[in-house]
């Protein structure tokens, strides 16, 4: 898709409401994550959420493998305040008893839970409720057709399973579909979804599956999903990674604000250190951006860790501080303001963001 099409293409995606949440249509990008907790022990999976709301989650998932995973969800639901979705794999039953239990959109591959007539039952389901059905293929679990058909997986192959799937659950007259299109490889990702975004009118759930450790996970993520959604291609994210499901949020909310589709909170610049550093910046940076996670505030913060060239190198940022033998600077828009001791930086930082608040 050519570049001007692609920026289009979020604009025009069919609205679809989740919960107390709506996407497409050019209402902002809602951020996911996924449980890891066993669903069914309500009181540990509502205490994830929980601390996945307060990181800034938008719209959660949770696994439903067993009949007791899908009746815990109305008891979850009750202590939570962001949409849940039910992830379905192979038993169509669960899918329609986690509607029951009200799940708010339900993820299948309809190519794996028994068929087109199991699959009309979900249907059915979902069409009473008036929820969600999100289509998701990975390319991991593509027909044996289409890997022989193009000589393999690839972002073709991906494309056209999907919208064999979304085919069959428009002819069985429904439309409140997501699709999601996943491959651990990054650039037949991407193309799956250049490919997709010009075939439907549907919201897209964009994400790198199996991405890797945070480390890892994180670089491939930020490429992959930077690529997409600079084209203007996606409508809710996933920042897939082995970790703390915590670890997603921070990262999903840092590729969106880089790339301008989300404004609020503070964004931490800090310098890479060198040999003129004389204090521990990597530990005073790291203490910096944990304590920013509190703060609603849309500002730029620089730690930097000279005190020569740390004003000049801040003066992008609202509030800077640098570091010096001993002594470091609070800096604003690149003036020095005042000297502080080096131990009362952070303590002197955090005074300014809790006046920052209150003006």
């Amino acid at each position: 898709m050519k570049g001007v099409e692609c920026i289009m293409y979020r604009d025009n995606t069919k609205v679809i409401k989740i919960g107390n949440k709506v996407i497409g249509g050019g209402n902002p990008i809602m951020i996911q994550s996924m449980t890891n907790t066993k669903t069914d022990d309500v009181k540990a999976t509502v205490a994830q959420i929980l601390r996945l709301q307060e990181a800034g989650c938008d719209i959660i998932r949770c696994t439903v493998p067993t009949i007791e995973a899908a009746r815990a969800i109305g008891e979850i639901k009750k202590q939570i305040d962001i949409p849940l979705v039910a992830d379905i794999h192979f038993d169509y039953k669960m899918a329609i008893a986690a509607i029951e239990n009200g799940a708010d959109k339900i993820r299948i591959n309809p190519g794996n839970i028994g068929g087109r007539d199991k699959v009309a039952e979900v249907v059915k389901a979902a069409r009473e409720r008036d929820i969600p059905i999100r289509v998701g293929v990975n390319s991991g679990s593509l027909e044996k057709e289409l890997v022989e058909r193009y000589r393999g997986v690839t972002a073709k192959g991906i494309v056209e399973s999907a919208l064999d799937k979304v085919h069959m659950i428009e002819d069985l007259g429904y439309e409140n579909i997501v699709i999601s299109i996943k491959s651990s490889d990054v650039l037949m990702s991407v193309r799956a979804h250049e490919l997709l975004a010009g075939k439907t009118p549907y919201p897209l759930h964009v994400g790198i599956t199996e991405s890797g450790t945070v480390t890892s996970g994180n670089i491939k993520s930020a490429i992959g999903l930077g690529i997409i959604l600079n084209q203007g291609i996606g409508d809710t994210i996933r920042v897939s990674l082995t970790g703390d499901p915590v670890e997603e949020i921070k990262s999903a909310k840092i590729i969106l604000r880089t790339l301008g589709l989300r404004r609020g909170g503070i964004e931490v610049v800090s310098c890479p250190t060198c040999g003129r550093t004389n204090i521990d910046l990597i530990g005073l940076a790291n203490q910096v951006e944990n304590l920013v996670q509190g703060y609603d505030l849309d500002i730029k913060v620089a730690v930097m860790g000279c005190a020569v060239n740390g004003p000049g190198e801040a003066k992008e940022a609202d509030i800077g501080i640098a570091g010096g033998i001993g002594e470091g600077l609070l800096i604003k828009k690149g003036e020095i303001v005042r000297k502080v001791p080096e131990s009362e930086l952070l303590a002197v930082l955090k005074s300014e963001l809790d006046n920052w608040k209150v003006n």
